[in-house]
């Protein structure tokens, strides 16, 4: 049986794919029948070509196309240029068609790569939903706060306390200087006992 499928080139952890027209009992990578397109997974969009006459001709004599190449031709449009094909349009008519439309949307160098980290996803629903929750919560904290907290009457002897706080610990930084340059004086070692 005659299928058609992904064959893969490139590089190691680079790859791109050719879509050809090969026995099913060939290995992947193997022999094969023709050459009809190039997929390129790692472009932003990913680039499909395809030679849709012969793509066409390959579908009209029964080759089947593997999974992955099905979702490619449905993408370019031409299974339903098949099934047009199947129920008598012209097939010059067809190909005038697909090639208009690959002229419209152009494509991209299959040599644009981008990293896995470089390429741009839209943020899930639950995710959008939790970072705006998060936002918004840390606001209604600081709002219901300032309406609860009580109004607090300064007592006299309390000014003077935090003043005192203050001159303690000035004079435990000015010994702690003190203490570090002596440290730093003393370079002999401790004699062992």
């Amino acid at each position: 049986m005659v299928r058609i499928r992904l064959r893969r080139v490139g590089r190691k952890k680079q790859p791109s794919y050719r879509i050809v027209v090969a026995d099913s009992r060939s290995p992947r990578d193997g022999r094969y029948i023709e050459i009809i397109g190039f997929y390129n997974p790692r472009t932003q969009p990913a680039t499909m070509t395809i030679k849709e006459d012969r793509a066409l001709y390959w579908l009209s004599t029964g080759a089947q196309p593997s999974d992955p190449v099905r979702r490619i031709l449905d993408k370019l449009g031409t299974l339903g240029r098949f099934e047009r094909l199947k129920q008598g349009e012209a097939l010059e008519a067809l190909v005038a068609e697909a090639e208009q439309q690959f002229a419209e949307v152009g494509t991209p160098s299959p040599r644009t790569a981008y990293a896995a980290h470089e390429i741009q996803r839209p943020a899930k629903p639950a995710a959008q939903a939790a970072q705006a929750e998060a936002q918004a919560q840390p606001a209604a904290v600081a709002e219901a706060e300032a309406v609860e907290e009580p109004e607090v009457v300064e007592e006299p002897g309390a000014a003077e306390e935090p003043e005192a706080a203050a001159e303690s610990e000035g004079s435990a930084e000015a010994e702690a200087p003190a203490a570090e340059a002596a440290d730093e004086t003393d370079d002999t070692p401790p004699e062992a006992e």
